[in-house]
Order: C-alpha cells, then sequence, then structure tokens
C-alpha cells in the first residue's frame, strides 16, 4: 500500500514538472509565431492596448515576461488559421525534453519512464543514448546522510526595507521586522548562494519512509534520497503567509493571488494606491529560482507554508470570527471590517481555496502553524483542543488536510533527545488528531528524530536576527550555509538583542 501511495506521489511529481515544461515549450512557440507572423508592430499595438487596459483599471499586473504573455488578436486569428503541424521529429524531442527536465530534478526512473512511453524509442538513438545517460547518473548517485540535513525557515518577506524598519527607536511593530523578517535582496542571495554550494531542496516528508501495518498503523523510518556527490540536501518551510493586519502599511506584499497564466504571485499596494502582481515574497520567487534551475530541487520539491488562521490565510479573511463579530474581536479585525463593507466571507474563503490549489499544484505544502500562532508549551490542554478544532474549521477546508505541525515561538512538547515519550498528553493528543510530522525553532545546525510513530525536525531561522549577528561576528549560526556579512541587505539597520 504505502509503496503505491509513495508511487503516486511520485508521479505527480513529475505531471507537473511535465506541465510545466509543455507550457514552456508553447510559449516559446508562440514567441516564435509573433516575431515571424505578426512582427514588432503588432506586439507593439498589443503593448498599447494594455497600457490602456491598465489606465482604465488603476491596476498594473507586473510580469516576468510581458512578450510571452501579449499575443496580439490579429496573431489569434492567424495562429486558429494557419497552426502548423508539428513534424514528426519533434514529438521525440519533445519527449525527450521533457525527460531531461525530470532528470535535471534527479528523478532518472521517470526521465527513462518517459521515454520508454514513447513508441518506438528503441529505434530513436539520441532517446537510446539518453535511457544510458540517465542510468550511468543513477548509478552515481550517493545517499544522503537524513540525521543531517538543515531545515530553514523564513517569514513574510520585506518588499520595502525603508517602510519596515522605520522608527526603530518608537515602533515596536518596526523593530519586530528588524529582528524576525527576511528582506526580498537577502532571499534571493541567500538561495543564489546555496544554490552555487550545492544546496538541493527536498520535501519534509523525504526524510521518511511511510510503512503501513495490517492494522492501518503507518510507521515511520529513515526515507532514502539520492543525489550527486557533492550535492547536499535541505528542507524550507514559510511560516504566517497570512499577511496579518498589522503588517499594513509595512512594506509587505498584501496577499497570494493566481496570475492570468495560473501561477502564484503576489499583490504589493504602492503608494498612490494603485495594486501590482508579481514576484513579492518566496512562493513565487522561489518558483522563478527552480523553473530557471531546476536542479536546485529534487523531484520539483518546493517548501512546507505553515499558517495561523485568526487573520484568515494568504491575504484571506477566511475565519469564522470576520462574520460572527464576537465581544472580543481586536481592533484591526473590527477596522478592516469597517472599511471594507462588501465583505463576503464565502467569497473570501472561495479565493483564498483557488490560490492554495494553484500553490499545491506548483509542489507547496501546507501545515497547521496552529490557529492562534500559541505557545504550545506553556498552553493548557483546553486551550490547545480549542485551537485545534479552530484550525481544522477554518483552515483545513481551504488548504486541505495536513499531518504536518510547525510550532509557533520556537516552542515544543518535549526536549531533545528524549523526544514524545507514552504519557505526553499533548502530543498524544496532536497525534489522535492527525499530526505525523512535526516541527520546531532550534538554531542548531539540524536536528532529526524519526520514531516509529512521528517524524520531527528542529528548524533554523534565516531572519535579521541571525543574518546580523552573524554578519557582525557575534554568532556563528549560518556559516554551514552562507557568509552573513555577504547577505545583508545594506539598508538593514542594527538589530536590537532580543529581551
Amino acid at each position: 500500500m504505502e509503496k503505491q501511495r509513495e508511487e503516486m506521489r511520485r508521479r505527480a511529481s513529475r505531471e507537473r514538472q511535465k506541465r510545466y515544461f509543455r507550457k514552456r515549450v508553447i510559449t516559446t512557440l508562440g514567441l516564435l509565431l509573433v516575431i515571424t507572423g505578426v512582427g514588432v508592430t503588432a506586439a507593439v499595438v498589443a503593448s498599447n492596448k494594455k497600457k490602456q487596459k491598465e489606465q482604465k483599471k488603476g491596476t498594473v499586473e507586473t510580469i516576468a515576461d510581458p512578450a510571452v504573455n501579449e499575443v496580439p488578436e490579429q496573431q489569434e486569428q492567424h495562429t486558429q488559421k494557419e497552426e502548423p503541424k508539428e513534424p514528426e521529429a519533434a514529438s521525440w524531442e519533445t519527449v525527450l525534453a521533457e525527460a531531461n527536465l525530470l532528470a535535471a530534478g534527479y528523478d532518472y526512473d521517470g526521465a527513462m519512464e518517459t521515454i520508454k512511453g514513447y513508441a518506438g524509442y528503441e529505434s530513436v538513438g539520441e532517446l537510446t543514448a539518453a535511457i544510458s545517460d540517465y542510468e550511468t547518473r543513477k548509478a552515481e548517485c550517493v545517499p544522503v546522510d537524513i540525521s543531517t540535513i538543515p531545515h530553514v525557515f523564513y517569514h513574510t518577506l520585506v518588499v520595502d526595507p525603508s517602510k519596515a524598519f522605520a522608527n526603530q527607536d518608537t515602533d515596536p511593530q518596526a523593530v519586530g521586522n528588524n529582528q524576525w523578517m527576511t528582506t526580498i535582496d537577502e532571499f534571493n542571495k541567500i538561495t543564489q548562494t546555496m544554490y552555487d554550494e550545492g544546496y538541493v531542496l527536498v520535501d519534509l516528508k523525504d526524510i521518511a519512509e511511510e510503512t503501513v501495518d495490517e492494522n492501518g498503523v503507518t510507521h515511520y523510518q529513515e526515507g532514502t534520497i539520492m543525489l550527486p556527490p557533492g550535492k547536499k540536501a535541505f528542507v524550507l518551510s514559510l511560516d504566517d503567509l497570512s499577511y496579518y493586519h498589522s503588517y499594513d502599511g509595512y512594506g509587505y506584499a498584501s496577499k497570494m493571488v493566481v496570475d492570468e497564466n495560473g501561477k502564484p504571485k503576489c499583490e504589493y499596494i504602492q503608494d498612490d494606491g494603485t495594486t501590482v502582481v508579481g514576484d513579492y515574497d518566496a512562493v513565487p520567487l522561489l518558483d522563478k529560482f527552480i523553473e530557471e534551475h531546476p536542479d536546485a530541487s529534487y523531484h520539483g520539491a518546493k517548501g512546507t507554508i505553515a499558517l495561523t488562521g485568526y487573520n484568515g490565510v494568504l491575504g484571506y479573511r477566511t475565519d469564522i470570527s470576520y462574520q460572527t463579530v464576537p465581544e472580543d474581536i481586536n481592533a484591526d479585525k473590527k477596522k478592516w471590517l469597517e472599511e471594507h463593507p462588501d465583505f463576503d466571507l464565502e467569497t473570501e474563503r472561495a479565493q483564498a481555496k483557488e490560490v492554495a490549489e494553484a500553490m499545491k499544484a506548483n509542489g507547496w505544502k501546507f501545515a497547521s502553524h496552529t490557529w492562534g500562532h500559541m505557545k504550545v508549551g506553556e498552553a493548557s490542554m483546553e486551550r490547545l483542543q480549542a485551537d485545534t478544532a479552530k484550525w481544522k474549521e477554518n483552515v483545513e477546508p481551504i488548504v486541505g488536510e495536513t499531518d504536518v505541525i510547525i510550532f509557533a515561538h520556537g516552542q515544543d512538547l518535549a526536549g531533545w533527545p528524549e523526544g514524545y515519550v507514552a504519557g505526553n498528553e499533548k502530543f498524544e493528543y496532536l497525534k489522535s488528531n492527525g499530526f505525523n510530522y512535526y516541527c520546531n525553532v532550534d538554531s542548531a545546525q539540524y536536528n532529526v528524530q524519526i520514531r516509529d510513530n512521528y517524524v520531527r525536525m528542529s528548524r533554523r531561522n534565516l531572519d535579521g536576527y541571525r543574518i546580523y549577528y552573524n554578519s557582525i561576528g557575534e554568532e556563528d549560526t549560518l556559516s554551514d550555509l552562507f557568509n552573513a556579512s555577504e547577505i545583508i541587505d545594506p539598508l538593514r539597520p542594527p538589530v536590537p538583542r532580543l529581551h
């Protein structure tokens, strides 16, 4: 049963990569047709039409490559009338390109299956040579030491440091922004540096192998991750992708959206009130990087997103409290409701679910971060139970079921290395609610604990606090990943010590 589930998961990963490649091929063909069939004049006409449309809407949508998306009306008609038939050779070339994309992500079995699914591949020298190459590369791979895989995480990224970090002496929110948040500039530098150092992103669940016994009980043991010599695995997660009300006006994106190509992007509200759509947070930035560097990801892995629920999710106000408006509703929610008299809970939830589905289709996973960003170590059992119920009622229907919980505030249910032993009431409660993977925060390089009935992994915060104190030499907790002095954003002020 478990082998079947694992194979289904691998196939889904391969299909995502295949869909991405097909879109890239179609885009390239479309560009060639525009260049040869219509020329520059039609492209300029299309650009002018777009500008007129944007001026009417008061909104500008930023896209990675405008030429890819601007297909003039004349060209669409021309393509429909004179769409060329691809020569037979292009078919096997397309298959080979799809297989190469899978192999770039170290899925050599998937690459070989793709080629062998092409009728008559045996008679095409390029295809048989590719299979031989994949077999050689697969044989050269070595297993990763699961116990030494680091797990790094970020909060929502800062788009505009001049807003996020202003007034450090008088604004507690600005101080928190400086301590806990990473800027887009820092994120991009870290991503590139870790890639250059041979780090490959793996999924959290790649670290463990799940088996189900005859009684339907799931058991866990170390997984097997095979990478070329010199490559190093790491796990990534993101906290609080809810775009809290407290972020308003501080230079963050306002929500996740789906663009016209079905890709997850972010909205960002500019000073003049117009909204732009683009790569304004970690999700679209990492998606773009992996599109350009498919060998940065193992089998198409992305990250795990840990969501709270009290302000909704992904920038949408999906919590029931926005509709019921209880007496103890906080001032931020009350102010937002006053500013949005047309608020409709079901509309918000439907929009959030659409975004979540697009993110999952792109390889992202979701986890609980507790509904109220609670400190699980200090909380009573009654509060933990109430919080879990709120998460399952308000968040799970939007992002789907998950068996991963990522604890807030760095707290946990037990210390290392004793782990979660029999009689740990909170663990047993969460386990009974379907949680099998548990992550906390620990500045140690790595802590991985795989027991028969759960998987546990500590995380390292790549935030302003760690980057700053590593950059000035007062800490050495990041040097295995990157040189913080080369990463730190020049617009980041000195970071206050934690109290």
